[in-house]
């Protein structure tokens, strides 16, 4: 997902993740609750919650917080929240997927719309962009989890569909119902990975030009530091040029 992982690896260079990690948590916890509460509060036993579990740890979530808000799925606490995707278009022309958690699906949607207006983008139907996008399973490696051709052999092994190799790491692709096998996989000969989750992978990128970098990065920022945001996907693609000048 070459737009996403740019996007990504700019705000990394920004400094952003340190700035946002008490908003951070509190999405992830989310996202465990309500997995947990969707299916069993076993990890090894429900891909979804082990994904959850997975982005937790990576983002360093101490095992508490984590241990509390499977907890609270199976003691019935916490609010209930929708599952709702927005989509639209971003400055550019560049096709924009939202996934959220709500528990006011109205207040959501305003700010999502005045995020996307504010940006220069607007909101979409669903179902405008999404068909643009496969949806598949990501598995992501640091790169120095093994080499690029021992991860290629690895993953084609286990039945994934594509692996691609980038300055962020390995990115290996499988169909939906594969990624659970896949993922287990990988982790018996690499060891744990630092994602594995469904995502939205673009079929085509867009240039975003220069005039259009800022306000898209912008509007990529407001949308994922929204709390009621877990995530966002865009299919853009930008020069050298426009990366370095964006992220200086």
């Amino acid at each position: 997902m070459a737009g996403h992982s740019q996007f990504k690896n700019i705000m990394h260079r920004k400094g952003r993740q340190d700035a946002v990690k008490s908003r951070m948590f509190g999405k992830l916890a989310r996202e465990i609750t309500v997995s947990a509460r969707l299916g069993l509060p076993d990890p090894a036993m429900n891909p979804r919650l082990r994904a959850a579990v997975l982005a937790a740890r990576a983002e360093n979530m101490p095992k508490d917080n984590i241990e509390r808000a499977i907890k609270k799925a199976t003691g019935g606490e916490g609010d209930n929240y929708d599952e709702i995707r927005y989509e639209g278009y971003g400055p550019g022309g560049v096709a924009v997927i939202v996934e959220a958690l709500t528990d006011n699906r109205n207040r959501t949607a305003g700010e999502i719309r005045a995020t996307f207006t504010k940006s220069g983008g607007h909101l979409a139907e669903t179902g405008a962009v999404s068909f643009m996008f496969d949806r598949v399973g990501l598995v992501e490696y640091d790169g120095k989890a093994a080499s690029a051709d021992a991860m290629l052999e690895a993953a084609i092994d286990a039945g994934a569909e594509d692996v691609i190799f980038n300055e962020a790491g390995h990115e290996v692709y499988t169909t939906p119902e594969a990624l659970r096998d896949v993922a287990k996989a990988l982790e018996a000969k690499f060891g744990e990975p630092r994602k594995a989750a469904l995502v939205w992978k673009p079929q085509n990128t867009v240039s975003v030009s220069d005039e259009h970098g800022e306000k898209l990065l912008r509007l990529l920022e407001s949308l994922t530091e929204h709390d009621d945001v877990q995530n966002v996907f865009a299919n853009f693609e930008m020069s050298d040029a426009v990366l370095q000048k964006l992220s200086a």
